[in-house]
């Protein structure tokens, strides 16, 4: 038996509580991994709250992210011991994810644990800090260099938005951060932002174009705030858009790509190659100043997943959450 957080739906609607399970419920896969860690990410906050329609079939374990031990193996690339991560691929939406102790998966999701973090520090990071990577490396990719000029970091106090901060000021760009909380300029400032601005100048319908500043961006939003960053990057800027906090609707122009020829770089992390999996997690461990994890994230146990859930979707939560699902 292990516990897993289960969301269930039926006529009196949809819940989500910690339950027992038997290992002989777990999907069909390739690999049974003993879990260690697991995150909460927006996307899990949807799913546990029923607030988007994220979860495909019931019941259903929610975690898009893992990090644990393999226990048993029928794929060729991994063997019982084999520390192991998984980001994405469906899993907490259509496939039992990792807000449990014990997960069964397709070894093609998997990669090996990065020597350079603990089980806790890569959930410290998650999809959030690897989404956060592809981010920059698609602007680097698009030419985007720190003698440019500013890069914006839209959703600045969420997971995304915080790694994306640290790693760009660490590679030497000026960055400047947008949030709604006045009382997180610090947090921001400590993580690199150079200037912290109001998400209010950027969340209102806007212009096709308006002045040029930004040399790149790191969107987590989408909607009007996506419309109004890509109005005002600068010629042959580049956006990387990762999110849909305020919505998944694009009101914006084509102004900005005819006119300044601006990027707009789509950043997926959900069905991303191996490779690109691993080439990420390699530049977190070179680019990433692990200092900042204790700032950026905490730690919860299991049975308070469902609760601090309800908060992220509240917007109360700063950075990360990590979830120790064995406490």
């Amino acid at each position: 038996m292990f516990n897993a957080i289960v969301i269930e739906k039926d006529e009196q609607g949809q819940r989500a509580a910690v339950q027992a399970l038997d290992e002989a419920q777990l999907p069909a896969g390739n690999v049974t991994v003993a879990v260690a860690y697991s995150t909460l990410n927006y996307k899990d906050g949807l799913a546990i709250t029923g607030q988007g329609p994220v979860v495909r079939s019931f019941p259903m374990v929610p975690g898009i992210d893992l990090v644990g031990t393999v226990q048993s193996s029928q794929h060729a690339d991994f063997k019982p011991g084999d520390a192991v991560l998984l980001n994405g691929w469906g899993v907490g939406e259509g496939h039992w994810g990792g807000l449990a102790q014990q997960a069964r998966l397709d070894g093609d999701w998997l990669i090996p644990l990065p020597k350079a973090f603990t089980p806790a520090e890569a959930m410290a990071i998650g999809t959030a800090g690897y989404t956060a990577m592809l981010c920059v490396m698609a602007l680097e990719r698009h030419g985007v260099t720190p003698d440019q000029g500013e890069v914006l970091v839209t959703g600045a106090n969420g997971g995304v938005g915080s790694f994306a901060i640290a790693l760009l000021a660490k590679l030497g760009y000026r960055v400047v951060a947008s949030t709604g909380r006045a009382s997180e300029h610090d947090y921001l400032k400590r993580l690199g932002a150079s200037e912290v601005i109001d998400r209010a100048s950027l969340s209102a319908p806007g212009k096709p174009l308006a002045k040029e500043r930004w040399a790149g961006a790191v969107d987590s939003v989408g909607s009007h705030t996506l419309a109004n960053v890509c109005a005002s990057t600068r010629y042959h800027g580049a956006v990387a858009a990762c999110g849909l906090a305020q919505g998944m609707d694009f009101p914006g122009s084509v102004a900005p790509f005819i006119l300044r020829g601006v990027a707009l770089l789509g950043i997926d992390s959900v069905k991303r190659p191996k490779a690109d999996r691993v080439e990420a997690w390699d530049r977190l461990a070179r680019d990433l100043d692990r200092a900042l994890l204790p700032l950026i994230s905490r730690e919860i146990g299991l049975g308070e997943a469902v609760e601090v859930a309800n908060q992220l979707m509240a917007g109360t939560v700063r950075g990360r959450v990590v979830v120790d699902v064995n406490r």
